[in-house]
């Protein structure tokens, strides 16, 4: 159930200026006081990423929103981060969206529907429930977290990927993954699972194109979804950029392609980029692959260090649906909070909710 009692007045709020945006939304986080925690994810905007009470990638925003006292928490990310603060925190908690148009174009690629349908068309060559267990990338809807939930399966991060993918092996022979197949592929080539026992699974075709041998031999079978701003990156930015400047070290998310992460020095999710950069030396020259704003904002922060971050992409490629919650938004769901109205709340049906916290629990017991 998604509850929106309104529709942001669109000539009161954009009409603001920026400098009265911000004072009014400082003004009212603190009339709110401790019953407010805004959640901002590395990829937010620099207007909006500097109200946030805590920021990170998501597995660290997850265990923030689990650990919260707060009773309102705003989350500034996509609708998937919001369902997971929901139903990781208590009863009493409510969870709010600033923007419900901020989504995901990667977790739309995997829905209910295909999902099962893929489960039910395995049954034609294997009982998946004995061979396979299932792995969402948190980067997708809490129903899919709830058929993970049912099936014994869990949901992964890109921080926890190796952990979580050692504990999938565990409990049965193969794996399937989704909605990303490039974290599947990377994090399973870096563990030594060769690439002809990786598997596309297309959801566009009767048994994802796959015969039955193929599925029999795989040990990953990955799904036909990709991060639109990752896959911009291609081997030949690299390429280029180091004829340049051949002292470059190259960092990348493993949401890119599996060239673009071959030819990486370093590859992690966002805080392991931030901390790369942050712990390397003085005057280092990155190339990074993931999102525009996080890298903007590395370079500035590190300015001062000497340090050169540059965005692999020569063309600009920022999450158009992460860019979404602006600071309009965030001021107009918090004014409203401070007089009693709760808007853009997010709450996870409750059965689903029950089925996902089974498999995010399982996430959050394993190391990080």
């Amino acid at each position: 159930m998604i509850v929106a009692e309104r529709e942001i007045p669109f000539d009161e709020y954009f009409s603001l200026d920026d400098e009265t945006c911000e004072d009014r939304i400082i003004e009212a986080k603190k009339k709110l006081g401790d019953d407010l925690i805004i959640l901002g994810h590395h990829y937010q905007r620099n207007e909006v990423f500097k109200h946030a009470d805590f920021s990170g990638d998501s597995l660290k925003l997850s265990r923030n929103a689990a650990d919260s006292d707060a009773k309102y928490i705003v989350f500034c990310g996509v609708h998937f981060m919001a369902e997971v603060a929901d139903i990781l925190s208590r009863p009493d908690q409510v969870a709010i969206l600033p923007d419900m148009a901020a989504g995901c174009s990667m977790a739309d690629m995997a829905n209910r529907v295909n999902v099962d349908r893929a489960w039910e068309e395995m049954k034609q060559v294997f009982d998946p429930d004995e061979l396979v267990t299932p792995i969402t990338y948190i980067n997708s809807a809490a129903d899919l977290k709830s058929f993970c939930g049912k099936h014994g399966g869990i949901v992964c991060t890109s921080t926890n990927a190796p952990h979580v993918l050692d504990w999938a092996f565990n409990q049965r022979e193969k794996i399937l993954f989704f909605p990303d197949q490039h974290l599947g592929r990377n994090t399973g080539y870096k563990m030594g699972i060769p690439l002809e026992e990786m598997v596309v699974w297309d959801f566009d075709k009767p048994m994802g194109g796959l015969t039955p041998e193929a599925l029999r031999n795989a040990k990953m079978i990955l799904w036909k979804g990709f991060c639109s701003v990752h896959q911009m990156f291609q081997p030949v930015q690299i390429d280029n950029f180091l004829e340049k400047y051949p002292e470059t070290q190259v960092i990348s998310h493993p949401e890119c392609s599996f060239e673009v992460c071959q030819k990486s020095d370093y590859v992690g999710s966002t805080e392991y980029i931030v901390n790369t950069i942050a712990n390397s030396e003085p005057g280092t020259r990155w190339l990074v692959g993931t999102e525009l704003n996080l890298v903007n904002r590395l370079n500035e922060r590190f300015q001062p260090e000497g340090k050169s971050v540059h965005f692999m992409s020569p063309t600009v490629c920022m999450c158009s649906t992460m860019f979404r919650t602006d600071p309009q938004h965030l001021l107009w769901v918090l004014e409203n909070l401070v007089e009693g109205h709760v808007v853009n709340q997010v709450s996870v049906d409750s059965q689903i909710a029950r089925e996902a916290k089974l498999a995010l629990d399982r996430m959050l017991a394993l190391p990080i």
